[in-house]
Parts: structure tokens; sequence; C-alpha cells
């Protein structure tokens, strides 16, 4: 497996088990590493698939009122974080 992933001595992984015992594997570089992120993601995984039935399509009303709660803020995701930001 070490090989396969082209993985090096104390490199991470990641991986996902499906109910029917399959796993999936992959590497995980350093710069790829977000621990809060990799945190929410785990819950909200694990959230859907303990609840599947919470999940609810984005229907257009559900859409204009989100639309006017934000009105027309325009968000730049790769412009620097401002001091109020942080």
């Amino acid at each position: 497996m070490r090989k396969q992933l082209k993985l090096g001595k104390g490199d991470r992984i990641r991986y996902c088990t499906e109910p029917t015992g399959r796993i999936y594997i992959e590497p995980v570089r350093a710069s790829e590493i977000d621990p809060a992120l990799v945190a929410f993601l785990d819950f909200i995984e694990a959230d859907i698939r303990g609840h599947p039935e919470r999940l609810q399509a984005l229907d257009g009303a559900r859409h204009d009122k989100l639309k006017a709660l934000v009105g027309d803020v325009e968000v730049d995701l790769d412009g620097p974080l401002l001091p109020d930001d942080e």
C-alpha cells in the first residue's frame, strides 16, 4: 500500500469506510491538512450518514429567503482577511 500511494515514513492517510465494509484510502499531503476543516467535515459526514432523512433539496423559496438575508454582498474567497474578520 505504501508503494501504491507513494507514502513515506510518517506520511498521513485519509480513509472512508462504507457500510459494505469497503475502505477507500488516499494520502494526505502536509499542505492539505486543515484540522478545523477536517473536524467539521467529519462531523457533517457522520450526521449525514446517521440521519440521511434530514437532507433537503434547496428549493426556490429557500434560495430566495437566503438571498434576501445576505442581499448583494460580494465575497472574494481569494482576498485577504480584513482586521475585523480575524
